[in-house]
């Protein structure tokens, strides 16, 4: 993992070795239809030696309007190049329940054209009897979705009630005003109602990321992403580096609280610094040092020993610390100085 090498060549930039890079959309790439600062201009610079894609839990739209878009903010992509949540649900679901069986849509267009490719009749009502439930986010999902996915859902499968997929849990998701609720809300609610748990499809499950590496035909593949509990976890779990940027949901607190199946390889302030050399983090004298910043765990107290010249990898060198203890954050007490957050927020 990049934040523990003691000894190692001249620091490399997290793109090097690399036959793909893998980024999240919202909170990475955008927040709401604007793109956020840097990161198209870096992420052109990567495409111009290193093949990119895209993964996407927002199950709102297709995978061709998503291409769309990122061409309009100035990236060269093609649909291909789109693996969304909604094409995981479908690789799911048919192994459960086989086309042309009749399923309920709780969501946009996004899932709807995955399901109808796949073969299924859609529905939005469950008084057409529906096989499957697949519900993914969508800003027009309304009571009456979430009502119609209940009553379908209300016999428990093990009592031979039907399938409930939702395309992810992400419980918040960032839009150009501010943080707003995501699918993970709107399946809370329908579990709340039902007592059922869903099965997902995309991140943080290993699916999507499996789809995109076998797509791609990538075997040293970085994903960049903005939250712990999805992105860093799911690329994680399919063994995949990764680098968490700092312009979407998750802040540095966050980084220093992470578990340890949460925690990522690299910690970027925002996207042009795929393209600096990663500083190694050097454990000395009981302390964990990222170029000018130093950080030990004493006891209880987590003790800033030095500031460095960057708020970044004073964080880096923080998290490698608190990490390293192989105790949880609420044992220690953590300077706020640690986890200052000057850097860019949707």
């Amino acid at each position: 993992m990049g934040l523990f090498r003691r000894t190692a060549p001249a620091p490399a930039t997290p793109l090097d070795g690399r036959d793909a890079v893998l980024a999240d959309l919202d909170g990475v790439v955008y927040a709401g239809p604007g793109p956020l600062p840097h990161a198209v201009d870096s992420l052109n610079r990567a495409a111009a030696g290193i093949r990119l894609g895209y993964i996407t839990n927002n199950a709102s739209r297709t995978d061709a309007s998503v291409a769309g878009h990122l061409r309009e903010l100035g990236l060269d992509v093609r649909q291909d190049d789109v693996v969304t949540s909604p094409q995981a649900a479908m690789r799911l679901l048919t192994t459960m329940v086989p086309p042309p069986a009749t399923i309920l849509i709780v969501g946009g267009e996004g899932l709807v054209v995955e399901a109808e490719k796949a073969g299924y009749t859609v529905t939005r009502s469950a008084e057409d009897a529906p096989s499957a439930v697949v519900q993914g986010f969508a800003p027009e999902v309304a009571w009456t979705d979430l009502a119609e996915a209940a009553f379908a859902l209300k016999v428990p499968e093990d009592e031979g009630g039907i399938p409930w997929i939702s395309t992810n849990t992400d419980w918040t998701i960032p839009r150009e005003r501010g943080v707003a609720p995501g699918n993970g809300t709107l399946v809370s609610a329908v579990h709340t109602a039902i007592g059922r748990l869903s099965t997902v499809a995309g991140k943080p499950e290993t699916p999507i990321f499996e789809e995109a590496l076998a797509r791609f035909g990538a075997s040293n593949a970085l994903f960049l992403g903005d939250r712990l509990d999805t992105d860093i976890l799911g690329a994680n779990r399919a063994g995949i580096d990764s680098a968490l940027v700092l312009t979407g949901i998750d802040r540095p607190k966050h980084v220093l609280a992470a578990p340890e199946g949460s925690r990522p390889t690299y910690i970027l302030s925002d996207l042009r610094e795929l393209h600096e050399p990663y500083p190694q983090t050097v454990q000395k004298d009981g302390a964990f040092h990222v170029n000018g910043a130093a950080v030990r765990v004493v006891g209880a107290n987590v003790e800033i020993l030095a500031e460095g010249e960057r708020q970044i990898d004073l964080l880096r060198a923080g998290a490698a610390a608190i990490w390293g203890s192989g105790a949880a954050i609420y044992v220690f007490e953590v300077p706020e100085r640690l986890y200052a957050d000057p850097f860019h927020r949707p």
